[in-house]
């Protein structure tokens, strides 16, 4: 119970209260916390519910979001807070107070955007998510003529012309007023009015398209119940004469059922395709009428990659590395379904994620079941709990939370809290399966962290979104391996937003390029799976038996079975999203243009009268970074061979990576933050060797398991 927490304060905490005590500045802590395992154990939920601090307010504590009406007097705030801050800096002399008002006017924007892009999607009220949808849709309009107000960026113009000013200005200052002034050429400041206009219309439009392409990507197809044989209908939900198939059925044991579904699923929509045709031409003609050749050269601007050519160069190098390996890979699937479906052994797109999970089970006998009760979510939280104590001094505690503050009863609130600093954030874990509420593991910022006009630091404030099972009367929840290592994966982003803490918003956290935004989540991936980290908190939520490491090293070296055709998968993915987004009008249709990438890039074959592309949801949030994940990933790799493998608890290490690669945010170039950690500037080269390494097979538990 809460009142317990109050009894004896954990070290941390004390320490925090100690620092504060003497006058270091820190942020203001509660003697109310609790600690982090406690919030996700089953048998103390319903008292941690019950134990709410009193009064009411807003989701996440804004007053006026106690109704979704509220979403529309916090956005005519927030406009009329931009009116203001924009006449402010219109008539402010060059200066850093210029950049400072800049940012002010970011974060108001920012801060009723980025909570409503969280609400549209995950509120269980339809109410609230069609308010916070318009929500969006309004800042985003005001956002895209701001960026083409003449005016405003001339007072942006003339700090950055001002030589005298601009190097009194401090590294983050310069970078962000510079990030500013890009976000005006890119949206077409140069141009005439006429064409700045047009400008606007096609940010609106392409905003609007992919809203429309992101719903589609989900919406399932109907057929004809009689077309399918009458013993795999069951698979499918039915809706009258029609069966409804909603995904992919990737793990079914069935290969007809598995065919079905592909064929069916992935089956051509007009109006889809027509969106995705429109969303590609938008993109293209907005760059070209920005001045870029393509749309991949606008998006590339200041990324690690920093352009197309070089993405192309890492894909085509990674590719061929890959090849042999992926071939064997192929090979041995085929010789698994020869084995169990003698009749029809061809291996066909639908084959690859079921009968590569196959082989991992069938050579390391993995089996979820058998790690699920080492791995319950209490145990997993207090896991990176300790973790992150010994790596950068902070702990997470569980906050009471207000009525009204959170949108579904069972979100968890966390405190993050450092040992000297106090308190840097918070963490609100909305980690339950419940109706309607979208499938995916995803982190969203829903305040960024700045210094405030006052000297006070606004505290970050996430979101993080996972699709966990309840607990049951007999058992707390129990994650799969998988789960486990989505959940450290997610966590890695959180601790980016909390440690991130630059002064200006614009830059904050995860407010950086995207191929280095999956660094430190695919970071902890390596965490995950290092026994030394996993034997802090894997224990048998009945018997307390610790996780045996042979269990450990078994699933780290399953999980390389198969991994070069996976990764050669990816390879593909970020192939055809280059080229979608390259030059333009395409040579082909965007189905025969996937036939061909699929042919060159992948190796399984294209299956007629199927569209694989219009299901691609990262064209709309990744749209020509789909590459990120694999460089980031490379990126992660270096780092945790170079610096965590021998030691991952080691403080000075941690403190390294918090200085060198979390602090900044995005307020310095990604590859300078890469250099400071590595003491190198890698190359693709070095990019490719790191991630092909990741797919040999450890030497030591090969020989142990034979």
């Amino acid at each position: 119970m809460l009142t317990g927490c109050r009894r004896a304060l954990p070290a941390a905490l004390c320490r925090a209260l100690r620092a504060r005590a003497a006058g270091q500045g820190c942020r203001a802590v509660s003697t109310s916390w609790c600690p982090v395992g406690a919030a996700f154990d089953a048998k103390q939920q319903q008292q941690l519910r019950g134990s709410a601090a009193s009064g009411e307010t807003g989701l996440f504590g804004v007053p006026e979001l106690s109704s979704p009406e509220g979403f529309q007097e916090a956005q005519e705030k927030a406009l009329q807070e931009s009116e203001q801050l924009v006449q402010e800096a219109c008539s402010t002399p060059p200066g850093p107070e210029t950049v400072m008002i800049f940012d002010q006017l970011s974060d108001g924007l920012c801060r009723v955007a980025d909570l409503a892009d969280f609400v549209k999607i995950a509120h269980p009220d339809f109410a609230f998510r069609e308010a916070a949808e318009e929500a969006c849709r309004n800042i985003g309009t005001v956002v895209e003529k701001l960026n083409t107000d003449v005016e405003l960026c001339q007072s942006l113009r003339r700090l950055l012309a001002d030589e005298i000013v601009m190097s009194s200005l401090d590294p983050e200052t310069r970078r962000v007023a510079e990030l500013f002034m890009f976000d005006f050429e890119i949206s077409g400041i140069h141009l005439d009015e006429e064409k700045r206009k047009k400008a606007v219309n096609l940010n609106v439009r392409i905003l609007d398209l992919c809203n429309e392409f992101l719903t589609g990507t989900h919406l399932p197809n109907k057929i004809d119940k009689h077309v399918l044989p009458e013993h795999i209908r069951y698979n499918f939900t039915a809706e009258g004469n029609y069966l409804q198939v909603a995904g992919l059925h990737a793990d079914c044991p069935d290969d007809l059922v598995r065919e079905a579904a592909y064929k069916i699923f992935l089956y051509p929509n007009a109006e889809q395709l027509s969106r995705l045709e429109e969303l590609l031409a938008s993109r293209n003609s907005l760059a070209q009428l920005v001045g870029y050749d393509t749309f991949a050269h606008r998006a590339l601007q200041g990324t690690m990659a920093k352009n197309p050519e070089t993405v192309r160069q890492f894909l085509e190098k990674l590719s061929d590395q890959l090849s042999k390996r992926t071939q064997k890979d192929f090979e041995m699937m085929t010789k698994m379904k020869m084995k169990l479906n003698p009749q029809n052994s061809k291996l066909m797109p639908w084959d690859h994620p079921y009968y590569s999970g196959v082989l991992r089970a069938e050579r390391y006998n993995i089996d979820p079941g058998l790690y699920c009760p080492f791995f319950s979510l209490g145990a997993c939280m207090e896991g990176l709990n300790s973790l992150f104590s010994q790596l950068l001094g902070i702990s997470l505690y569980a906050e009471q939370t207000q009525r009204g503050e959170v949108w579904s009863e069972d979100v968890r609130k966390l405190a993050v809290v450092h040992e000297t600093e106090g308190l840097l954030g918070y963490i609100y874990c909305d980690f339950f399966q419940r109706p309607d509420k979208p499938h995916q593991d995803c982190h969203f910022t829903v305040r960024g962290g700045r210094l405030r006009e006052n000297g006070e630091y606004q505290l970050p404030v996430v979101v993080l979104m996972l699709s966990l099972p309840h607990s049951t009367r007999g058992a707390p929840t129990l994650l799969s391996p998988g789960m486990m290592e989505n959940l450290f994966h997610e966590m890695g982003h959180a601790m980016h937003s909390m440690l991130g803490r630059t002064r200006y918003q614009h830059v904050t956290g995860t407010r950086c390029p995207t191929d280095f935004a999956e660094v430190p989540s695919i970071l902890m991936e390596y965490f995950a799976n290092d026994y030394r980290v996993v034997s802090q908190f894997a224990r048998h939520y009945k018997t307390g038996q610790p996780l045996p490491k042979n269990m450990v090293s078994r699933l780290c070296e399953s999980k390389k079975v198969c991994a070069a055709a996976d990764m050669q998968l990816q390879v593909f993915y970020a192939a055809l999203d280059q080229i979608y987004h390259g030059k333009h009008p395409l040579k082909k249709s965007t189905t025969e243009i996937l036939k061909e990438t699929q042919e060159k890039f992948y190796g399984l074959p294209y299956v007629p009268n199927t569209a694989w592309q219009l299901r691609f949801s990262h064209l709309v949030g990744y749209g020509a970074k789909y590459y990120s994940y694999l460089m980031s990933r490379a990126v992660a790799s270096m780092v945790w061979k170079q610096c965590f493998a021998q030691d991952p608890f080691d403080r000075a290490m941690g403190e390294r990576y918090r200085r060198e690669m979390l602090a900044h945010g995005g307020g310095k170039e990604p590859i300078l933050m890469v250099q400071g950690m590595l003491q190198k500037s890698p190359s693709v080269e070095d990019f490719v060797d790191a991630l092909v390494s990741d797919l040999d097979h450890d030497f030591e538990t090969f020989i142990m398991d034979s």
